[in-house]
């Protein structure tokens, strides 16, 4: 694995039983998403997984950008996103991603009214 890969933002891409559901979000194509998220943050250093259902169904398409190592040491955390329906959306992702994501470059405040909490916090 390239030294590269273990110093940039992971982004976890829910697709499951709601995220990623032609039936659901017939609009969207989601495997397109994918391949987009994958192609570009990867060039830039970063990683996208897949993963099954991260428990906030009503918020399909969400997506997790968990911060580089080195942040992450510094106290920065995962940030959730719901309702990644649209390019837009998920290319605000990418470019966040690409300064650095979670503890390095402020979050746009476009993308701050996609955040929600992960399951489990009131």
């Amino acid at each position: 694995m390239s030294h590269s890969l273990l110093t940039g933002c992971l982004v976890t891409v829910c697709r499951d039983c709601c995220c990623g559901s032609a039936r659901k979000h017939p609009r969207t194509d989601h495997d397109r998403q994918l391949t987009r998220l994958r192609t570009e943050l990867g060039a830039a250093g970063h990683r996208v997984r897949t993963s099954l259902c991260l428990d906030l169904c009503d918020q399909s398409n969400v997506m997790v950008v968990h911060p580089a190592p080195a942040a992450r040491r510094k106290g920065a955390r995962p940030v959730w996103f719901g309702l990644v329906l649209d390019d837009t959306v998920a290319d605000d992702i990418a470019d966040w991603v690409r300064a650095g994501g979670p503890g390095v470059a402020e979050l746009p405040a476009t993308l701050e009214l996609s955040v929600v909490d992960p399951p489990g916090r009131d």
